[in-house]
């Protein structure tokens, strides 16, 4: 889910916060992967943990409840 710039200068999203939550826990999960493989193991954590944050966004939005932001 690619951002474009709008004409003000801010990004427009495709699908709101929520679509690109789910977006970025995937992306993660495929950066997760590649530092695996390479044996990074602080990276490997710290993507885990955007990617765990990620995927709590989605759940709380799918449930309908407000976010604890």
């Amino acid at each position: 889910m690619p951002l474009r710039q709008g004409s003000s200068g801010s990004a427009d999203r495709d699908g709101g916060p929520v679509e690109a939550a789910g977006y970025l826990a995937e992306a993660l999960s495929e950066l997760i992967q590649i530092a695996q493989v390479h044996r990074l193991d602080v990276l490997c954590y710290l993507l885990d943990m955007a990617r765990m944050e990620a995927g709590e966004i989605v759940r709380i939005q799918k449930r309908g409840g407000s976010q604890r932001r």
